[in-house]
């Protein structure tokens, strides 16, 4: 099979849009699943079972239920409960809410990494409850986890292309519209694999590099 370049330079508009759409999903995507992990490891750190076993359950749930099933539900059940979202909205919310539940673990496993001596030491400066999190323990846990978040970074920009599902036109979702309209598939397809490896391979690199870095 030819390959063709003049199919490569038409794509190449419809690529461009399709990665905007993409980094959009993952960036936003991304600090959804940062700040709500965060609140589930604190709220799982609460005295209170009360809290702590709802709280259990429901991330339970959520990361033994496969995305591209939430995304169907988040796209099309919600909407007859009278909340309807835009495609990439949706896809956004799933992706972040999906993955928290991964980051929780990582934030509870940087929060248990924080020696003892620091918890003591807080308490013997009689510090408050929130300065001893927000001054002492935070800044520590989240040092030690950083490299770990930027891994579920990257399963995220992988798990983009699911978002074709409920419609998104990410990358894989332009280079499946070009093709079938155009007939077409080796090389927006194509495009689209170097696309994924060029993001995600040096994203790895940095993040080794910030580990070894951190862990100094």
């Amino acid at each position: 099979m030819k390959w063709d370049w003049g199919a490569v330079r038409d794509f190449m508009p419809h690529f461009w849009d399709g990665l905007l759409v993409t980094l959009q999903a993952l960036a936003l995507g991304s600090l959804i699943s940062f700040a709500l992990g965060l609140v589930w490891a604190l709220l799982m750190r609460t005295p209170s079972r009360w809290v702590r076993w709802p709280v259990g359950i429901v991330t339970e749930f959520i990361r033994d239920t496969p995305l591209l099933v939430q995304l169907f539900f988040l796209f099309y059940v919600l909407p007859e409960w009278g909340l309807t979202f835009s495609a990439l909205t949706t896809g956004v919310i799933a992706i972040g809410l999906h993955y928290s539940t991964y980051t929780m673990q990582v934030y509870r496993a940087g929060i248990e990494a924080v020696p003892a001596g620091q918890w003591e030491a807080a308490t013997a400066l009689s510090l408050s409850v929130r300065r001893t999190w927000t001054v002492v323990i935070l800044p520590q846990a989240i040092r030690r986890v950083v490299p770990a978040l930027g891994n579920y970074v990257i399963s995220m920009l992988k798990d983009t292309p699911l978002l074709m599902a409920i419609t998104v036109l990410d990358m894989l979702g332009e280079a499946r519209l070009f093709s079938q309209q155009h007939f077409q598939f080796t090389e927006p397809l194509t495009v689209i694999g170097v696309a994924f490896v060029l993001i995600s391979y040096p994203a790895s690199l940095l993040l080794r590099a910030l580990e070894r870095r951190l862990v100094r």
